[in-house]
């Protein structure tokens, strides 16, 4: 998601050859990647994530990508977007097949909902806020429509809900010519465990698997905005600050966030492991947790992901003490 904005089309490339090499296979873009957004950069991610994948054998790798949910913001994608709809669907599809030059999208997910639901960092529902959005059933048939035409392999949903996941799930038992849903992509990590509320029995039900997106809490975890000056400049917290709406109201200064942190840290150090590793391992410790959508600025922090990931799960006790504090300080970035 940082492919052509903090990092350059050379230095993202020196990535994705470091982390096939580590035997990584997954990789997941999205057409209105990089972030911080704007018209300058939009669908970069997914271009330079395309240049290299032409000289790789497509076969071996899993692609995923997303397309861009109802903002009104973004005018340079489809004027917004305003909705989500059969019609951007298609047009979002087939924008992410050219960038991506390939023929096929492994795994294509809908970025957010078309509707309101409380997200990036909001976790009350508010039914006054609640407006008319494209139905389920539309989307379901795009996407369908896309696995037919031999476009996508398999569709997936990001920041969804428990309703919205188990309505697909509904509509797709009732109608089998619609697409099941293969997974969903939202929030998780040891600062934000609210898909062990209600989504964690809906995914456990119908066989859907998470793919956890930042498992450090935007660096959160890693314990280095910790320091005094606030930590690094160029730090993606730091170096975009006032540009990034949706990660400040996330991952900013929020109630209980800095006493959770040094807390985990903390633990971390006592059981001989880094931050890194605790919050990785704590993850895919997870049995519904399919894959860590992790990201990475140098080659040093995704090898210290990867390193951590080869580790296995955590111990009992550690992940017994992980729970105390998650008690004391519960989903302080939802």
């Amino acid at each position: 998601m940082l492919f052509g904005e903090s990092t350059p089309g050379d230095q993202a490339a020196r990535l994705l050859h470091a982390a096939a090499d580590a035997g990584i296979n997954f990789f997941d873009s999205a057409e209105m990647y990089p972030v911080p957004q704007r018209a300058a950069t939009q669908g970069a991610s997914e271009r330079i994530l395309g240049s290299w994948l032409k000289h790789r054998r497509r076969e071996d790798y899993v692609i995923a990508t997303k397309a861009t949910g109802p903002s009104g913001q973004m005018t340079w994608i489809r004027g917004g977007p305003h909705r989500l709809d059969a019609t951007n669907i298609t047009a979002a599809l087939d924008g992410s097949l050219r960038r991506l030059q390939t023929d096929y999208i492994d795994l294509y997910q809908l970025h957010w909902p078309d509707r309101y639901v409380p997200m990036f960092g909001d976790i009350d529902y508010d039914p006054s806020a609640a407006y008319a959005a494209t139905l389920l059933d539309e989307q379901l048939e795009a996407l369908s429509a896309a696995v037919s035409a031999g476009k996508v392999r398999q569709v997936g949903l990001s920041n969804e809900t428990a309703w919205g996941l188990m309505e697909c799930c509904r509509l797709a038992k009732m109608r089998p010519r619609l697409a099941k849903v293969a997974s969903l992509q939202n929030a998780y990590s040891l600062l934000c465990r609210t898909f062990d509320m209600a989504l964690a029995e809906c995914c456990h039900q119908e066989g859907i698997a998470l793919l956890a997106y930042s498992p450090l809490a935007m660096g959160l975890l890693t314990g280095k905005y910790l320091a005094q000056d606030g930590g690094p400049p160029h730090a993606r917290l730091n170096r975009y600050k006032g540009r990034y709406a949706e990660a400040e109201s996330r991952y900013g200064p929020r109630p209980n966030a800095r006493a959770a942190i040094e807390a985990y840290v903390r633990l971390a150090g006592d059981s001989g492991l880094s931050p890194v590793e605790l919050a990785m391992r704590f993850v895919l410790s997870h049995p519904l947790v399919a894959s860590a959508v992790i990201g990475a600025t140098s080659v040093d922090q995704l090898m210290q992901q990867v390193h951590a990931a080869s580790q296995g799960s955590l111990d009992p006790g550690i992940m017994a003490r992980l729970d105390e504090i998650h008690q004391q300080f519960p989903n302080p970035t939802p």
